[in-house]
């Protein structure tokens, strides 16, 4: 199971000429409660030897390490798991290749989807964008509060919102029952991450004293 608290999703062109894992270790020194790794560009030699890295960084902290998207790379590092698009593989067809104890995630953008992938066996989901947000070129239209608290009412699993979260939202986020929050821009962008960090965890617990 996810733990509550903060999701944190590698975006390496936020800091640019600062160490991807020193990055992420300060999220985790922060109180990160799960770390993905998501690489859309780098040679998959790359991707293997950051993945292998940043998974035994997580393990460290005894944090799940999740890949997103590369079922390959995965398998091979052996990750926590793998979370999916819409568009990728098939959740069944994943499940078949990684087994029982893998966690399975993927982004959803409305009720439908939601339920569609905990019938499919989806361990957790993404939920969102939330906010409009500028981290994803091809992000979906916001979806807002209100939907989400449909989603998160309507599935029994795990949910992360994404999408737009930032200091000033954060509350009203964690107010809908959602299991995690990804941030991306508040945190890597931070001048110190482990700190921003830390202030999104604290904002979770006060949050859920909400629900």
């Amino acid at each position: 199971m996810l733990q509550n608290g903060l999701y944190a999703i590698t975006a390496e062109e936020l800091h640019p000429g600062r160490p991807l894992l020193e990055v992420m270790e300060e999220t985790l020194q922060g109180g990160a409660k799960m770390i993905q790794y998501r690489d859309k560009n780098g040679s998959k030699k790359q991707v293997i030897e950051n993945a292998r890295a940043l998974s035994a960084l997580a393990k460290s902290y005894d944090v799940p390490f999740i890949m997103n998207d590369h079922l390959d790379v995965a398998l091979i590092i052996d990750a926590d798991g793998v979370h999916f698009g819409q568009d990728d593989v098939p959740l069944t067809e994943a499940r078949k290749l990684l087994g029982p104890n893998k966690l399975i995630g993927i982004s959803t953008h409305s009720l439908e989807e939601a339920v569609r992938a905990e019938r499919d066996g989806a361990d957790y989901i993404g939920v969102g964008p939330v906010f409009a947000t500028a981290t994803k070129k091809d992000a979906q239209q916001e979806i807002g509060l209100t939907l989400l608290r449909k989603i998160v009412e309507g599935v029994a699993i795990p949910t992360v919102a994404i999408g737009g979260i930032n200091q000033q939202n954060a509350l009203s986020v964690i107010e809908t029952g959602v299991t995690q929050v990804a941030v991306i821009s508040d945190v890597l962008q931070a001048t110190s991450v482990k700190q921003a960090a830390q202030t999104f965890q604290t904002l979770y617990d006060q949050g859920r004293k909400n629900v």
